[in-house]
C-alpha cells in the first residue's frame, strides 16, 4: 500500500529507522508541540539498544511499525530468516508497551519471494509511501519542505528519515512540513487511521 484513495485531506507522517538518540527525542518534541500523531517504523536491533526511546515513542501515543531486526534487504533470504527478522522485532515492539496492530515496512522497500509469502501467510499489512523527500541523500531542510508540500495529496503516506545524526536537515524540516500541510487543510493521522479512511470502510 503506497497511499489511500480518499477525498478527505488526511495524511500519514511516517518515520523509518532508529530509534536513535541523535534524533528520536527532537522528533517527539516537534510532534508533541504540534499535537501530531505519527507512525514510526523501527529497527529491532536499534530498539534492543535503546529500549527507553521505544517506550517514549509508544507512551506518546504514536503508532509503532516493524522495519525488520537488522535492516537487511529482504531479497534472496530464507523463510526462516524472514520469520526471525519480523517476529524478533514484533517482540521488542510489544516490550515498549505498544498494544496496537503492528504494520510492516521492508528496508529500502525491497520485498521478493520469501518476504511477501510470509506477510501474506500472517495477514500483515505492508506499508510503503508515495512521498519521500529525503530518500536520495541528505537534502537541505527547505528542499524537504518544498518537495513534501508539492507532492502530498489526500491519502498520502509521507516517508521521512529523521533519526540519525546526519539527518539534522530532515529534523529541521519536520515542523515546517507539519505547519505547511496544516495551512493547506491537511489533518494528520497514523497509518492505521489512514486505512480506516478508505472508501467502503
Amino acid at each position: 500500500m503506497h497511499r489511500v484513495e480518499t477525498g478527505e485531506k488526511v495524511v500519514a507522517l511516517t518515520f523509518d529507522d532508529g530509534p536513535d538518540p541523535a534524533g528520536a527525542q527532537q522528533v517527539l518534541d516537534t510532534l508533541a508541540a504540534r499535537d501530531v500523531k505519527a507512525t514510526f517504523f523501527l529497527v529491532g536491533r536499534e530498539l534492543r539498544e535503546h529500549p527507553e526511546l521505544g517506550r517514549r515513542i509508544a507512551q506518546a501515543g504514536h503508532e509503532v511499525g516493524n522495519h525488520t531486526y537488522s535492516h537487511e534487504r529482504m531479497v534472496g533470504v530464507t523463510p526462516g530468516f524472514v520469520a526471525q527478522e519480523v517476529e524478533d522485532t514484533d517482540a521488542l515492539i510489544r516490550a515498549t508497551g505498544y498494544g496496537g496492530e503492528i504494520r510492516f515496512r521492508p528496508p529500502n522497500g525491497k520485498k521478493l519471494f520469501a518476504l511477501p509469502h510470509y506477510l501474506s501467510q500472517h495477514d500483515r499489512t505492508t506499508v510503503m509511501w508515495d512521498v519521500e523527500p529525503d530518500s536520495a541523500g541528505t537534502p537541505a531542510a527547505a528542499r524537504v519542505v518544498e518537495e513534501t508540500l508539492a507532492k502530498t495529496r489526500p491519502g498520502s503516506i509521507v516517508l521521512l528519515h529523521p533519526m540519525y545524526a546526519a539527518r539534522d536537515q530532515t529534523r529541521q524540516a519536520l515542523g515546517p512540513v507539519i505547519d505547511g500541510l496544516r495551512e493547506r487543510g491537511f489533518r494528520f493521522v497514523t497509518v492505521s487511521e489512514l486505512l480506516q479512511a478508505r472508501p467502503g470502510r
